[in-house]
């Protein structure tokens, strides 16, 4: 039984003993647990196919975020991630809560583990959880069944079968007390910080930094970061590099993150994927040109020079830029 370095001994170790394909079985997942893993893997040198099957969507559904997360995965042309990953929902009833680890090695089936551990970074880095090896000539009869069951998450007929809930309603409705109104965030029982788009020294959006980062010679102009205050990035409100997280939006759209910049915890929000998705949304949401420089003004005329940032798990987070 293993319940400590779940992520190594589980997701990690027989990769580096040989296998190459790992298939998953997991009531509940998310985008960013699959972005971490990969990533780690491919930091390792190491190269296997990752196939992931979410059960519970039968009855529960998935959030927009987590929907577009996964085809965002299977579809992209990153080379750590690109054709390593797919990922399919169980739309039959009755719906599945299990929690299976499949290592093949040579189209052979190498380790197997069962337990409580649902493919997610809370359960692999926050919770307790256990594991369990497991030798049983049944798995792959009931890997096969489920497979019957499943459809791929990028197919356009996934939003016929299954529900995509909508992130923005979702989180208003942890987030507000009320949902008829916005009531001021000091009401709010979720966790949230403010964080400037200013530099704390000049009160304005630095020349060649924050959401003007692309702004200079050898640069995409969107390129942008949002820069954390200390009493954030010293805290555990993100957590640290190089977990992945998942910022919706007030307008929702969303993100996947990672800290970076100057020390190895992170004092800054970027976007790996794609370091001009922040740059190219605020420059959305101002009304200004892709590539456009920004000013205190321009967030001055939009109405707000802030945003504020709700915590709703460690993998899950609400940034609202509304005015």
């Amino acid at each position: 039984m293993i319940y400590t370095n779940l992520y190594e001994d589980v997701l990690i170790k027989p990769c580096q003993e040989g296998a190459d394909t790992l298939k998953i079985i997991s009531g509940y997942a998310s985008p960013t647990m699959a972005l971490c893993h990969l990533d780690d893997l491919s930091e390792k040198h190491l190269d296997a196919h990752i196939s992931l099957f979410v059960g519970m969507c039968s009855s529960n559904g998935l959030s927009s975020s987590d929907h577009i997360g996964f085809k965002s995965i299977v579809t992209s042309d990153v080379a750590s991630f690109k054709n390593r990953f797919s990922c399919s929902y169980i739309y039959k009833t009755p719906s599945v809560h299990s929690k299976l680890y499949v290592w093949y090695k040579d189209k052979e089936l190498y380790k197997a583990f069962i337990g409580s551990a649902n493919y997610t970074q809370n359960a692999f880095r926050y919770q307790r959880e256990l594991l369990a090896e497991i030798k049983d000539d049944h798995i792959l009869e009931y890997y096969q069944a489920l497979e019957a069951d499943s459809i791929f998450c990028e197919l356009p007929e996934v939003e016929n079968l299954i529900r995509i809930h909508n992130d923005r309603n979702y989180y208003r409705r942890q987030i507000y007390e009320n949902e008829k109104s916005d009531i001021a965030m000091k009401n709010s029982n979720i966790k949230h910080i403010k964080v400037s788009l200013l530099s704390s020294k000049t009160g304005e959006i630095p020349n060649r930094g924050g959401l003007n980062w692309g702004q200079r010679p050898g640069r995409e102009q969107n390129q942008a970061y949002i820069q954390l205050p200390p009493d954030v990035y010293n805290s555990d409100f993100f957590p640290k590099a190089p977990q992945w997280f998942t910022i919706v939006t007030d307008d929702d759209k969303s993100f996947f993150c990672r800290r970076a910049e100057k020390d190895v915890q992170g004092q800054t929000i970027h976007t790996p994927q794609n370091n001009s998705y922040l740059g190219e949304y605020f420059r959305g949401r101002l009304g200004l040109a892709n590539g456009a420089f920004i000013t205190r003004q321009d967030l001055e005329h939009y109405g707000r020079t802030d945003v504020v940032f709700y915590k709703i798990d460690d993998e899950n987070y609400y940034m609202d830029f509304s005015v």
